[in-house]
């Protein structure tokens, strides 16, 4: 199939043209309790046709992909963006869509086809066999995902994109029961281990390891004493601030919520846009950065679905809130400086803005200076729970496993840690941070947004944080 010609023989009257091609492959695996629970392969393919037309950008997709079908499309797009002119909202002109050219591949070190699909399962076999260490484990998962994407954009303005990616997430989890007492531990978090990577991911003696390690701490926390309740030093793993970037920084600052686009079905944003230069998001130790230009975190690109160069950039430095997470057309509807974030989720899906890779940048503390550092709090890993409200702001997260720190050191392991804050002042609370030696890249399959519902990938990074007199309590 050649997108440019199936471009050039569209016929409709458009200020512009475009089509985005995409292909993906899915393997999908589990194991439970050793044995194969699923074990599913899916292939999807289809265009996307944009078309600029009184201002109005209107979009159809088609999966028949020849030139009538291509061309139908276009013509159905065309009717979409007559009748939506009369409602719309800013009139656009060809500078939402910059002329974009260029290539990308994901890069990783083990192809595919190193493993072969036994290879593969009998793998996730072993770990979940690994995982239980003991007759208290009662349960244990192991999955594997692989999704291989290409995508082809060409545009009337002469745009032509080629991206190749190769996605791979695992995660092992265990859980442990004694009597009424039940504890889960997964590896960093429901599938946080998914990279821009090869089947090097699949390593055995290193999963293996972890797998040993997870069935452990999954018994210990059977014993383990509740987290203690009250105002104390909060210390989160890299794991666990995946999340907390995710829901409290990203979300947050995605410019079509904070306009109002997401607020019936995703929600708003308690930023507004004149908060941008002025407000101090957190301590002058948070520095926020947009970056898909990072070698296998899972959400790089060269090029958003909108043609945008992709580049790094600060959102929050020092604390001052800069940018927002926005595309060309939020950009220009708002008059907001945004990033390269306009993404679709597939074929048939629409760009919007989307988080892609958001980043907390390392600082200048080792792991031992943070500990040593508490008198009394709590260090906290892997997400088990997220609660937060419509506007981004008032949040409530749990994680799966806890360590009381007492006069800078780690003591006793907690069960059933969580705790509580707003956005900005948690922020502000940031006290210390990790250096490049803590600092640890995660990702998920799992961010949804848009009507109709667009599950897309994200990265986050983020070295070991200390944050000060925060709200922290046990319970199941």
């Amino acid at each position: 199939m050649n997108l440019n010609t199936l471009l050039s023989g569209i016929d409709v009257k458009a200020s512009w043209v475009g089509l985005r091609y995409v292909k993906e492959d899915t393997d999908f695996r589990v194991v439970r309790d050793g044995n194969p629970e699923a074990n599913a392969r899916e292939s999807k393919q289809g265009v996307m046709v944009e078309v600029l037309v009184d201002g109005q950008f209107a979009y159809y997709g088609t999966s028949k992909l020849d030139q009538a079908g291509i061309h139908n499309a276009a013509r159905r797009a065309v009717e979409i963006a007559h009748a939506a002119s009369r409602f719309s909202l800013h009139h656009f002109g060809t500078e939402a869509r910059p002329v974009a050219k260029g290539k990308y591949r994901s890069a990783y070190q083990t192809a595919l086809d190193a493993f072969s699909p036994g290879e593969l399962s009998e793998l996730l076999i072993k770990a979940s066999r690994e995982l239980k260490v003991s007759d208290k484990v009662v349960t244990t998962n192991a999955i594997a995902r692989i999704v291989n994407t290409e995508s082809h954009f060409v545009s009337s303005n002469g745009s032509d994109v080629e991206q190749q990616f190769m996605m791979v997430s695992a995660d092992y989890a265990a859980i442990a029961q004694d009597g009424t007492v039940t504890q889960k531990r997964t590896d960093g978090g429901l599938l946080a281990k998914s990279y821009q990577s090869g089947m090097e991911v699949f390593n055995e003696a290193d999963v293996l390891a972890r797998c040993r390690n997870i069935g452990a701490e999954a018994v210990e926390l059977l014993t383990a004493e509740e987290c203690p309740t009250g105002k104390m030093d909060l210390v989160l793993a890299p794991d666990q601030m995946m999340l907390q970037i995710h829901e409290s920084v990203g979300h947050a600052l995605e410019i079509d919520r904070i306009l109002g686009d997401e607020r019936n079905y995703a929600g708003w944003s308690f930023v507004r846009m004149a908060d941008f230069g002025k407000l101090q998001y957190g301590s002058k130790l948070m520095n926020i950065t947009f970056d898909p230009t990072l070698t296998n975190q899972f959400a790089s690109y060269a090029f958003d679905d909108g043609g945008l160069k992709a580049q790094k950039e600060f959102l929050i430095k020092e604390g001052l809130l800069l940018r927002g997470l926005g595309g060309m057309e939020s950009q220009l509807r708002s008059g907001l400086k945004g990033v390269a974030n306009f993404r679709a989720s597939s074929w048939n899906r629409a760009p919007i803005d989307r988080m892609a890779n958001l980043n907390l940048e390392p600082g200048d503390s080792s792991y031992d200076e943070i500990i040593s550092s508490v008198d009394r709090g709590v260090f906290m890993t892997s997400n088990r729970s997220w609660s937060i409200d419509d506007y981004r702001n008032k949040f409530q997260f749990g994680c799966e496993y806890g360590k009381l720190i007492e006069d800078g050191k780690m003591t006793k392991t907690v069960k059933n840690p969580n705790y509580r804050a707003i956005s900005n002042p948690f922020w502000r609370s940031l006290k210390m941070i990790g250096d490049k030696r803590t600092f640890k890249v995660y990702g998920t399959p799992f961010c949804g947004k848009g009507e109709p519902n667009q599950i897309i990938r994200v990265g986050h990074a983020s070295p070991l944080c200390l944050f000060d007199n925060v709200e922290i309590f046990g319970g199941a």
